[in-house]
């Protein structure tokens, strides 16, 4: 219920930034996919976390500002500074693996402690910051490579050119 709200609230304003652009029923559909995603067994929970990680990743946003945003939704507050731990980031690409999954194309669980040890190499913390986070991922990790390839199927998308094709 909650989740569904908070669709219906972000699609109503984001029809009235581009009128006629948005489906009167992408809540509906953005729902859909959330739960076929995240609640497989059918129990009508997805974790609030889980649904934002694949409405960032979905987001028409920068990449840049994707990962800062997957960042502030996971990192876990340490005196003055948020850090990413293990567990956080074991929860953000297991979460992230579902939006491939969901079309037969997602990986292991094996593929994910790989991509947490990678990320943690050379770490001797228990935790880190937000800079080797963004770090990491700007390094296209196997794991979440098809989130830099469709962000950049979309800016392809919005290219203009005065070229004829022939």
């Amino acid at each position: 219920q909650q989740i569904s709200r908070m669709l219906m609230k972000l699609f109503q304003r984001a029809s009235l930034d581009k009128p006629g652009q948005v489906d009167r029923r992408a809540a509906e559909f953005t729902l859909s996919l959330l739960v076929a995603m995240y609640d497989r067994s059918g129990t009508g929970y997805v974790k609030t976390r889980s649904a934002a990680a694949a409405l960032i990743s979905l987001s028409g946003d920068t990449l840049l500002a994707k990962y800062r945003a997957f960042f502030q939704f996971y990192a876990v507050p340490d005196g003055k500074a948020n850090l990413i731990t293990r567990s956080a980031l074991r929860s953000l690409l297991t979460a992230l693996n579902q939006i491939p999954a969901i079309v037969g194309e997602g990986c292991t669980w094996s593929c994910v402690e790989i991509a947490i040890r990678d990320c943690f190499h050379g770490v001797l913390n228990t935790a880190i910051v937000e800079e080797k986070f963004l770090s990491w991922l700007r390094s296209e990790p196997a794991i979440l490579l098809w989130l830099p390839t469709c962000y950049r199927l979309l800016a392809t998308e919005m290219v203009s050119h005065q070229a004829r094709c022939r």
